[in-house]
């Protein structure tokens, strides 16, 4: 019988590799379109924003809170391409990687959070389940974006 932890480091390939399809549908961007800003679209609207805030909220939650790392958040202004935005998810893999064999050793144990000023605790399996699902939600906002420059969204479902 798989471990729990061995079925989250199976599920966060997926995500992975999803993320991939995204990552090489995206480099046909041109820079004017991975930076343009269309208010429908939270998080300032643009590709490289949304791509960035989906990093932050792992930089968040999976380094700062679950690791305790004095991990600083990426600024936006910092990522100028899709090559910058695969290099800072290459960092986000190593906080997941170390987040995950913390996982293995330790089990589903609770974790001490602070957000907004208020202290709480979560298990390391919902701290997983928030930035994959925050990462999915906000891919699909990034496909709509781009429906919105003219072109055709791929599919980057798990399962295609």
């Amino acid at each position: 019988m798989e471990k729990p932890s061995d079925l989250a480091r199976a599920q966060y390939r997926w995500v992975q590799e999803s993320r991939q399809v995204l990552f090489s549908y995206c480099g046909a961007l041109s820079a004017d379109e991975l930076l343009n800003e269309n208010s429908s679209f939270g998080r300032g609207g643009s590709v490289r924003n949304l791509l960035v805030h989906i990093a932050n909220t792992y930089e968040f939650w999976i380094g700062q809170q679950a690791l305790r790392q004095p991990v600083a958040f990426t600024a936006y202004e910092s990522q100028q391409s899709m090559n910058d935005i695969g290099e800072l998810f290459v960092a986000v893999d190593r906080l997941m990687d170390e987040f995950l064999g913390m996982v293995e050793q330790s089990g589903n144990q609770l974790l001490p959070y602070e957000i907004g000023g208020k202290a709480g605790e979560a298990e390391a399996f919902r701290l997983f389940t928030h930035v994959v699902t925050h990462e999915f939600h906000h891919k699909g906002q990034i496909l709509s974006l781009t429906r919105h420059l003219g072109f055709v969204p791929v599919d980057t479902d798990v399962m295609r």
